[in-house]
C-alpha cells in the first residue's frame, strides 16, 4: 500500500459509465483511483501509480483483457479482479490461470463490487502478517518475496496461490475441507464456487508435482476436500 496508507485502485474498462460509476463509490472510502480505457493505457500507468488492487474489464477495445491480467500479474502482486459480459466457465477458469482474483459479471452491483475488493485487501494484507517462512516436507513458502522453494527451483506465486498454499502447509498432513478452504482464501459468500478450489489446485499441482495428472503430495479426498503431505502418498 501506498506510505501515506491511501488505498490506490487502477480501474481499466473502455465504458466510461462504468468506470465513473467505480471510481465513485470508491472515492466515498477515501481510495484514490485511477483509470484507464485500454491496454496500452493501462500499462503505461502500472509503471507509475502502483495499485493496491485492479478491476480489470476483460473486453478492452485494443487488446485482449485475458493478456493484459497475466501482463499486469507479471509486474504487480495487486489482487485483481475481474469485469466481464460473459459468464462462461471456460473463459472465467481461463482468467484465474492468469492471475485473477475474483470476478464479477456485468452488470454489476457497486457496492457489492466495493465489499469485494475490501475483502481482497483484507486478504492482501494478511499475507504480510504469517512467519517468515513455513515449511512442509521439503517445501519452503517465504513471506517476504512469496516464493515457494522446491529443491532449487524458486516459483513466485500468485496472491491467490500465496493464501492457498500458505494454507495447505500450515496445516501440513491435515486435511482440510472445500468449504474451509473457500471460506478462508474467497470468502464464506463462496462457500458453493468449488471450481474456484479446482482451478487452483490444478495451478499448485503443475508447481509441485513430478506428474501433475497423478498426484502424490497435494491430495483430493472426493467429496471433502484436500491435504498437502511433505512425502510421497500411495505407490
Amino acid at each position: 500500500m501506498a506510505a501515506s496508507g491511501m488505498v490506490r485502485v487502477l480501474v481499466i474498462d473502455d465504458e466510461k459509465r462504468y468506470r465513473r460509476l467505480i471510481a465513485a463509490n470508491f472515492h466515498m472510502e477515501g481510495y484514490k483511483v485511477i483509470e484507464a480505457s485500454g491496454v496500452k493505457e493501462a500499462m503505461q500507468l502500472l509503471g507509475t501509480f502502483e495499485p493496491d488492487v485492479v478491476v480489470l474489464d476483460l473486453r478492452l477495445p485494443d487488446g485482449d483483457g485475458l493478456v493484459l491480467c497475466q501482463q499486469i500479474r507479471a509486474v504487480s502482486d495487486a489482487p485483481i479482479i475481474v469485469l466481464t459480459a460473459m459468464d462462461s466457465e471456460e473463459y472465467l477458469i481461463r482468467a484465474f490461470q492468469l492471475g485473477a482474483d475474483d470476478y464479477m459479471v456485468k452488470p454489476f452491483s457497486p457496492m457489492e463490487l466495493k465489499v469485494r475488493v475490501q475483502a481482497l485487501l483484507r486478504r492482501s494484507r494478511a499475507m504480510g502478517e504469517t512467519a517468515p517462512e513455513i515449511r512442509c516436507g521439503d517445501l519452503r513458502l517465504e513471506t517476504d518475496s512469496r516464493q515457494l522453494i522446491i529443491g532449487e527451483r524458486h516459483v513466485r506465486l500468485t496472491p491467490t496461490e500465496w493464501r492457498l498454499m500458505r494454507e495447505f502447509m500450515t496445516h501440513c498432513g491435515q486435511v482440510l475441507t472445500h468449504e474451509y478452504l473457500l471460506g478462508h482464501i474467497w470468502g464464506f459468500e463462496h462457500l458453493e464456487e468449488h471450481e474456484y478450489l479446482r482451478v487452483y489446485v490444478r495451478n499448485l499441482r503443475r508447481h509441485i508435482e513430478p506428474n501433475p495428472k497423478s498426484p502424490i503430495y497435494l491430495i483430493s479426498f472426493v467429496g471433502v476436500g484436500y491435504a498437502l503431505y511433505s512425502s510421497p502418498q500411495g505407490d
